[in-house]
């Protein structure tokens, strides 16, 4: 929060539900980031994240006082995915909160979420479409190539423009979140970030 304060820039912390569980509990996280911020005088607009968040979590976390939620329901088939991202959709909205969903899997390992390699699969363009328009999602993760956890790209990163340029192409008013990203080479991410 210092470090964003001395710049002038927003900042977004994220929270995971293991790291909401270890903290105490979603309350907690909650009061100590508003002691932090008020002990520390931060003025900078901070908001509070769970990511991945299943569906229970997305709405306790909502309930204790989170700004964002992600609903990580890339585990579902495309309708179920579609049905409990609205539910905690309408329901955040209710509140003020915003939320971000996914469509498509990558492999790795993040918190609870564990996808095997070959059970990746790279989000569908028109998929992408239709799940926003159905569920209201105010940004959506795609899987484009890129792997949650520590060890990524142990090869060549084949990460698909093609699919990022047609999905932005599709959804342009929707930011799209681009997980797994924190170990690709920069000149790529330059290049995802041209595709907003």
């Amino acid at each position: 929060l210092l470090t964003a304060e001395e710049n002038n820039s927003p900042v977004i912390l994220g929270v995971s539900e293991g790291a909401g569980k270890y903290m105490g509990g979603y309350k907690t996280v909650v009061g100590m980031v508003k002691g932090m911020i008020e002990d520390l005088n931060i003025t900078v607009p901070v908001a509070i994240h769970l990511d991945h968040g299943s569906y229970d979590g997305a709405l306790k976390s909502i309930e204790a006082g989170f700004t964002s939620v992600m609903i990580d329901g890339s585990k579902y088939d495309f309708e179920e995915n579609i049905r409990v991202t609205k539910e905690v959709v309408d329901y955040a909205h209710s509140k003020g909160v915003v939320v971000e969903a996914e469509l498509g899997k990558l492999a790795g390992i993040e918190d609870d979420v564990n996808v095997a390699e070959e059970d990746a699969m790279y989000t569908d363009p028109a998929q992408a479409e239709e799940f926003v328009k159905r569920t209201g999602c105010d940004s959506l993760a795609i899987a484009i190539g890129t792997s949650h956890g520590a060890y990524k790209f142990k090869g060549d990163a084949k990460l698909r423009f093609d699919i990022l340029s047609e999905i932005k192409k599709r959804i342009p008013e929707t930011p799209i979140v681009l997980h797994g990203a924190s170990s690709v080479m920069p000149n790529l991410l330059e290049l995802c970030n041209t595709y907003g």
